[in-house]
């Protein structure tokens, strides 16, 4: 049996939350540029909720813009899907199966632009949703005119004008932009963006100003992990649970924030909130993106190299070992939350450390340390070194948790085989990729510098931080003397000992 509207009423399972039948008649109040899982695992997994509980009451008309994707699974669903909730809240195992009936249809941009643009002419219709990737909003001299334009921003404009031509110019017809792009001040930057495209197709001065003081774009923050459709042996053990055949059926983590600022007028449209503690809408989400770059980025970051080198594979294998674990929560309580380089309070800092250690415990969620080691340099730079300052600011001492993280980050980098410019180190006699900007920089100081000088030479290198780290007093000697314990003894000896790492 395959899941849509008409087979809900056969589904007989208790471990599925079915939507009622009043959930079909809802008006069409949001356009979502996208039908990836992290829309479906987050922002449409809200508005169901709310919806559940008469709150929003709207339904959502997705815009795929992809020849790619799933518009077909949802034609035959009806825009149902099954979003299935596994992991550890407050220390408990969390299991929760949810059909989603927040979709009211998926429409191409490609074959359907003149239903899309008809959308705009709903008065319900107040919200935009988007996640085109990082690389969506981006400025491309797009004509609004083609049917469709090319980009995204390009087709955003191209509905707000015929928004603005519809409704004659209203101030109240404007709508809430709300993107989900991973780029900070990713509203603004779309505003910014549609708003130079406007001036370059010649639009007239009324519609700019309609646009830009009727519309509000919001900076955005989305955490959540929703890895997508499970493994073929797990799907099929979880449709044999529920009853049905889902095409679209959806993994998702438990933790789950949607971090908005706003004003209390965009509350007022975006009141699907209300029904869940992870929507925040604020006028300031810099605390919330702070937490989230620290302590859960920053974390994974500093351990990664650790745990790679220890022989771990994925984040829940390190979380099983107790070493590796302590070494995690007095790395991130201890550390890093003590030294966030903006205002927080010790609470609400650890509570959410407290969320992050779940998550890192997750048993449903597969994430690869080499997977996080991407990049590494960058990583370093912008997640871990304004909290390794701040610590000094503060304490005026070497902390010893970001001490062998460093130690632990330079040994990953040390590459020993080149070839066609991409770079390999090793790790118990097998090779592994370094992916990093920086990895041609690395294999040059490894084979030039002694060993003894490594950490040194690596610190006061201004073209890896931006300024020389070997000035922060005893920095340097303790990283040193860490690589050094580490080649003498191997990671998961020092790991194991804890005096070796709070030394």
């Amino acid at each position: 049996m395959i899941l849509s509207r008409y087979t809900l009423k056969n589904i007989q399972s208790p471990a599925i939350d079915i939507p009622a039948a009043a959930a079909f008649d809802l008006p069409e109040r949001v356009l979502q540029f996208g039908t990836g899982v992290l829309l479906r695992g987050l922002p449409d997994y809200f508005i169901d909720k709310a919806n559940k509980q008469g709150i929003f009451n709207g339904r959502v008309v997705v815009v795929k813009s992809t020849d790619g994707g799933d518009a077909i699974s949802f034609d035959k669903q009806d825009g149902l899907y099954t979003i299935c909730v596994r992991g550890i809240e407050n220390g408990n195992k969390t299991e929760e199966n949810i059909i989603c009936a927040s979709i009211s249809r998926v429409l191409s941009a490609k074959n359907e632009w003149v239903k899309i643009l008809e959308c705009a002419h709903n008065p319900l219709m107040k919200v935009i949703i988007s996640n085109t990737t990082e690389v969506g909003i981006e400025l491309v001299n797009d004509d609004i005119q083609r049917h469709p334009p090319v980009s995204f921003p390009g087709k955003l404009l191209a509905f707000l004008y015929e928004r603005y031509k519809i409704f004659d110019g209203s101030r109240q017809c404007g709508m809430v932009i709300v993107p989900t792009e991973l780029i900070i001040d990713n509203g603004k930057k779309l505003e910014s963006i549609v708003i130079e495209l406007a001036y370059l197709n010649g639009l007239d001065d009324a519609f700019i100003d309609w646009l830009e003081n009727c519309n509000t774009f919001c900076n955005t923050l989305v955490d959540r992990i929703v890895p997508g459709k499970p493994a073929d042996t797990i799907k099929t053990g979880l449709e044999k649970m529920l009853g049905y055949t889902d095409e679209l059926l959806t993994m998702s983590e438990v933790y789950r924030l949607w971090a908005i600022e706003g004003n209390a007028e965009v509350a007022k449209v975006l009141s699907f909130a209300e029904a869940d503690e992870g929507v925040v809408i604020a006028e300031d989400i810099n605390l919330f993106r702070e937490l989230k770059l620290r302590l859960l980025n920053g974390t994974h970051t500093l351990s990664s190299g650790i745990a790679f080198l220890s022989g771990f594979t994925t984040v829940k294998d390190a979380m099983d070992d107790n070493s590796m674990s302590n070494y995690v929560d007095t790395l991130m309580r201890k550390e890093i939350a003590l030294a966030i380089p903006y205002e927080t309070d010790p609470a609400e800092a650890d509570a959410f450390a407290a969320k992050v250690l779940d998550r890192f415990r997750n048993p449903h969620i597969e994430h690869p340390w080499l997977n996080i080691t991407v990049q590494y340099s960058s990583k370093m730079r912008m997640r871990v070194v304004p909290v390794l300052l701040q610590y000094y600011k503060l304490f005026n001492t070497i902390p010893p948790g970001m001490t062998l993280g460093f130690a632990a980050y330079i040994l990953f980098m040390r590459a020993v085989k080149e070839k066609d410019g991409n770079y390999f180190g090793t790790r118990n006699a097998d090779y592994y990729p370094i992916k990093d900007d920086k990895a041609a920089l690395f294999y040059e100081k490894w084979k030039t510098m002694k060993a003894g000088d490594i950490a040194r030479s690596v610190l006061q290198d201004a073209s890896l931080w931006g300024q020389d780290l070997s000035a922060l007093p005893g920095f340097a000697d303790a990283v040193q003397e860490k690589i050094d314990e580490i080649n003498e003894q191997g990671m998961a000896v020092v790991l194991q000992s804890p005096q070796k790492i709070l030394a």
